[in-house]
């Protein structure tokens, strides 16, 4: 296996300090529009485990923008899988210069939505994934595989979502994906500030974006943002926290290849990160819009998000500044493999201080880029295979599963997944 990683920020980083612990591939070429940022990534490998690990790793300077490039530098370095860990705006360009390159495709986030026209906060629009699923055929055609929503969140989520279909439950009510946190960010006196741990770009599009829920007998339909508030009790000491809809890709994967009633995905985001949201819509500064802006070299055209972006610390610089822990998981309600009423909470939990000290990366850009490793693995070893555009439900959850929580010195991840049992409603 000969990999093209697209995005040396901080998901893009981990993955590639993550898969140096590993042997399942040949080469990994680390790249980004600032080929500088890959070449950090790849020093830190090689101080961390010797130049004889470093030697698998390449690096490229790339524009994710442009699919010819794309295909231009992935056929250069004979890259069979090309691993989307840049910002979803780029996965059309990314998704067809790897088909075009006759690679097979990994993202962890898919292509973006566009609300309906006159409906927004009822009707769904285009959604998410909408443009990737409609080349299923090209595709599939090609004998290529596109393994879309092979992060965290979506991703892990979607394991569990099969695992639970498969092992758990004859009959499933509802899956819910809940993820929340208490982490928190300091700044150089001790203040906590604002800082969010992902992509606020990404965290923009998902959080003021109709919501999206599938129910069996009405399909998909959207919802106001933030609606249907619900205190949710995580597990491994990160307690109750309010949980709110949000758009989110797991709602437009799992009905395809699981069978449920209903289908949402909730955030714990908190008061304040909600009226942070609030403020940047009220005030037009989550528009993706280029607007004309006066500065002394002359006028300037500048995207508002694009500004808010960066003005916050990037969040693969905040890890040393930040305590606690995340939490992704899917809450299942329905009726156990005995006929009985079950409900069940499937979660993986990352601790900052960990991933900062085996990896010098925050724990949520930590937790997404381990998956995405374990599906690229199993992969390489045919363990998981398939062709068309499909997402991680649509394969077996045992061997990933397995495989994640094995120790590494038996030659898995290290990485238990937990199981609550929680009284049926």
């Amino acid at each position: 296996m000969r990999i093209l990683l697209i995005g040396a920020g901080g998901v893009g980083d981990a993955i590639a300090k993550i898969a140096a612990r590993r042997d399942f591939f040949e080469l990994l070429v680390v790249s980004d529009y600032d080929e500088s940022r890959a070449r950090r990534t790849v020093d830190w490998i090689a101080a961390k485990h010797g130049d004889d690990v470093a030697a698998r790793f390449a690096t490229a300077q790339v524009d994710a923008s442009d699919p010819e490039v794309v295909a231009s530098v992935a056929r250069e370095h004979g890259a069979t899988h090309v691993m989307n860990a840049v910002e979803p705006k780029f996965v059309p360009s990314i998704f067809r210069g790897a088909l075009a390159a006759g690679a097979d495709y990994l993202d962890m986030a898919m292509s973006l939505s566009e609300p309906h026209p006159t409906d927004p906060y009822a009707e769904a629009g285009v959604k998410l994934g909408d443009d990737q699923f409609a080349q299923a055929d090209d595709w599939e055609t090609a004998g290529r595989l596109a393994l879309v929503g092979m992060g965290v969140e979506p991703g892990l989520s979607d394991v569990f979502a099969r695992y639970a279909a498969d092992h758990l439950f004859s009959e499933i009510d509802e899956l819910g994906t809940r993820d929340g946190a208490n982490l928190v960010v300091r700044d150089e006196a001790g203040n906590e500030i604002f800082a969010p741990s992902f992509s606020i770009w990404t965290t923009i599009e998902e959080c003021l974006n109709p919501p999206v829920v599938w129910e069996r007998d009405r399909g998909w339909y959207t919802t106001p943002p933030f609606s249907e508030p619900e205190v949710f009790e995580f597990p491994e000491g990160i307690g109750p926290v309010e949980c709110v809809n949000v758009e989110h890709e797991e709602v437009l994967l799992m009905p395809r290849w699981v069978d449920a009633k209903r289908v949402t995905f909730k955030y714990g985001l908190g008061d304040e990160f909600i009226t942070v949201l609030k403020t940047l819509h009220l005030l037009g500064l989550d528009s993706t819009t280029p607007i004309r802006v006066r500065s002394a070299s002359g006028p300037v055209e500048v995207a508002p998000r694009d500004v808010v972006a960066a003005a916050l610390p990037d969040p693969a610089t905040i890890g040393p500044r930040m305590t606690g822990k995340t939490c992704a998981g899917l809450w299942v309600t329905g009726r156990g493999t005995d006929g009985e009423p079950r409900e069940v909470y499937l979660y993986h939990v990352s601790d900052n201080e960990w991933t900062m000290r085996e990896y010098e990366a925050q724990c949520v850009v930590w937790q997404t880029a381990l998956n995405p490793v374990i599906a690229l693995e199993l992969l390489a070893s045919g363990v998981w295979s398939g062709r068309g555009v499909l997402g991680p439900e649509a394969f077996d959850a045992e061997p990933f599963l397995d495989l994640m929580a094995r120790a590494e010195a038996e030659g898995g991840y290290g990485q238990p997944w937990g199981m609550e049992d929680r009284l049926a409603r």
